[in-house]
């Protein structure tokens, strides 16, 4: 706990959590008609534990791997059910609490079950209730979020396979009060034609006359190369996390690079597009080398519509999210400058901060300006999210 008083300005944003969603989240809010397929959470009579399954029976998630936020014991042991996981991770005025706790003003909220770019509803088949999976995940962050909306940043999740859709679903949930898009930065691997194709125009462009940002979170493509049983005997379940989570981490590399020489950019200057959960250290190095293939295979030549250099657009429109990172960290900020840089938590996964939130904020931050630290704190995400500083400290000492 710090050990002098909190002010105004300990506050931050936090631009990547997740909740961990009710049981009841589908089956009480879908039609009738889909009762028996809605999503919904299976508890094995012998072992206690609680999995997301859908439809015909198949396993999504166990419910306690999303949430081991102050599981006492280390990552992949985990609650085994939602009686086990901390209330923090479900429940609205709890989350506050804790927010209050380490100074945190405002949370970005994600989802679980869905996926980290809905691609868990192909799973049904049958669109219209895709459709409704979706739009009932998206009134219930709404809901969630009611005892104080201004301390949440609600992004919506949409049906990334049907586009006509989702500007639909874009345009009800900005009036209805959501701040930012999630979308699968790699829709490609779902059998959907890739970010360069003039085929997710519409999209952009409702993000564009919405003023929303668009989410490109990790995991939201495939996990071809995960948990195999040959990794699992070769190494350890604790090796195998490592490789799948830094895995992720560096296929939103791929992402970003896929994106700044898609024509996105050029095409919608006023998009922004955030790299979520994906680090920052790898950023320059893959500026520079977007930079120098740019001016080595002469894009401009072929591609008119780009004025800039990649790392330029990136300048302009995007921005990655750091979590624990703290050499490397600083090292972005001397590299590609402070203005395109967020923090998060994670919070409740496997690889959150929890308890060493301030420990690794000062960590990573030390001897970084206040200018900047305020940037990347705060002042970047109150921007892209529309968010006033607050006129209150935290209650309590940060921590």
């Amino acid at each position: 706990m710090s050990a002098t008083p909190a002010t105004i300005q300990d506050w931050v944003i936090d631009t990547d959590t997740h909740i961990a969603e009710p049981g009841d989240l589908w089956t009480s809010r879908l039609p009738a008609k889909y009762k028996d397929v809605a999503p919904r959470i299976v508890r094995d009579p012998e072992t206690q534990i609680e999995t997301w399954q859908i439809g015909d029976g198949v396993g999504l998630l166990p419910v306690g791997h999303a949430s081991v936020a102050g599981w006492p014991e280390p990552f992949p042991a985990a609650p085994r059910n939602m009686d086990e996981i901390s209330k923090e991770a479900y429940d609205a005025e709890a989350r506050l609490a804790y927010m209050d706790k380490v100074g945190i003003w405002s949370m970005a909220l994600y989802p679980n079950v869905g996926g980290f770019g809905s691609q868990a509803f192909l799973g049904l088949k049958d669109p219209e209730l895709m459709l409704a999976c979706v739009r009932a995940y998206n009134d219930f962050v709404l809901d969630w979020i009611s005892p104080n909306p201004a301390r949440f940043i609600p992004i919506m999740a949409t049906p990334f396979w049907d586009v006509e859709a989702s500007v639909k679903e874009i345009d009800r949930c900005a009036k209805l009060g959501h701040k930012g898009i999630l979308f699968s930065g790699a829709p490609q691997s779902h059998g959907q034609p890739v970010l360069a194709n003039p085929h997710w125009n519409p999209l952009w462009q409702a993000a564009v006359d919405r003023n929303l940002p668009v989410s490109f979170h990790i995991g939201a493509g495939t996990f071809d190369d995960g948990f195999t049983p040959e990794r699992m005997e070769m190494t350890s379940s604790g090796c195998v996390n490592g490789v799948v989570a830094i895995s992720l981490f560096l296929d939103n590399g791929k992402q970003l690079t896929d994106l700044l020489f898609s024509g996105v950019l050029p095409r919608f200057p006023e998009l922004k597009v955030l790299s979520v959960e994906s680090g920052v250290g790898f950023l320059p190095f893959l500026l520079e080398a977007c930079d120098y293939t740019f001016d080595y295979g002469k894009v401009r030549r072929d591609r008119p519509e780009f004025k800039l250099k990649p790392s330029e657009y990136f300048a302009r429109q995007v921005y990655g999210c750091y979590i624990f990172e703290e050499t490397s960290l600083k090292d972005a900020v001397g590299s590609i400058g402070a203005d395109n840089i967020l923090f998060e938590t994670d919070y409740p996964h496997p690889v959150c901060l929890y308890g060493n939130v301030r420990e690794k904020i000062d960590a990573g931050l030390g001897g970084v300006s206040a200018e900047d630290r305020q940037k990347v704190l705060f002042g970047n995400a109150a921007k892209l999210y529309d968010i006033d500083q607050p006129d209150v400290a935290p209650p309590v000492p940060v921590g």
